[in-house]
């Protein structure tokens, strides 16, 4: 990194922000396997029913959110990499740099008193304790939540076919296969979605919020 760049505060800071917004910035950070109800709804291709993803929480959370009038915003795992982390592969090296990334990011927005919701799998413990002591030195607040379903259960959904894939050796390095997905230990939030809806879900990271004191 250059030595020679030198930070430059802005005429607001973080309170004043907060008390013109009226809420307070921080960052919801959703990890679990792909499929286990991160971000966006599946189909059940055999029942038709809607089932939950990583992204599926994400989604109905920013929606719930923003009907409540809070500035929210939501980092998806795909989509990040599709603009600024398109030139990341899925090696671990690169693993690491894309979640490093998006720490910074979800800061930033945090930062700005927005309630920021990423959607990673985000898989090693040592990088999202990284974006929590990064949250932490900037007294932002920061959210684990354990989006939690066991692989049995992500590889019956498997709504973009990613585990057969992973499962013939098409697809190398995929998390949960030929990769490792370390579980949170502690996290702020537990969700198992093999035992809960998409709307319990949500009710449950809202009463957090609540109880928190992050939104009212």
């Amino acid at each position: 990194m250059s030595t020679n760049i030198t930070f430059h505060p802005g005429s607001v800071d973080n309170q004043e922000r907060v008390g013109l917004l009226k809420q307070t910035g921080v960052t919801i950070w959703l990890t679990g396997l792909s499929a286990s109800g991160k971000v966006c709804y599946s189909l059940h291709l055999t029942t038709g029913a809607l089932i939950p993803s990583q992204s599926t929480i994400a989604c109905a959370l920013e929606q719930h959110l923003l009907h409540l009038h809070k500035f929210t915003y939501r980092l998806d795992g795909d989509n990040v990499r599709l603009g600024l982390n398109k030139d990341l592969g899925f090696d671990e090296k690169s693993r690491v740099e894309n979640i490093r990334r998006i720490g910074e990011v979800s800061k930033l927005f945090a930062d700005s008193a927005c309630i920021a919701i990423t959607a990673f799998i985000s898989p090693y413990k040592a990088d999202r304790q990284v974006a929590r002591e990064l949250h932490e030195k900037g007294g932002l607040g920061f959210i684990e939540v354990f989006v939690d379903a066991p692989l049995s259960v992500v590889e019956q959904r498997d709504p973009k076919g990613l585990y057969k894939a992973a499962r013939a050796g098409t697809i190398k390095d995929f998390t949960g296969i030929s990769a490792p997905y370390e579980a949170p230990e502690k996290p702020d939030i537990h969700i198992r979605t093999d035992e809960c809806d998409v709307t319990r879900a949500v009710e449950v990271i809202i009463e957090y919020l609540t109880k928190h004191n992050y939104i009212s």
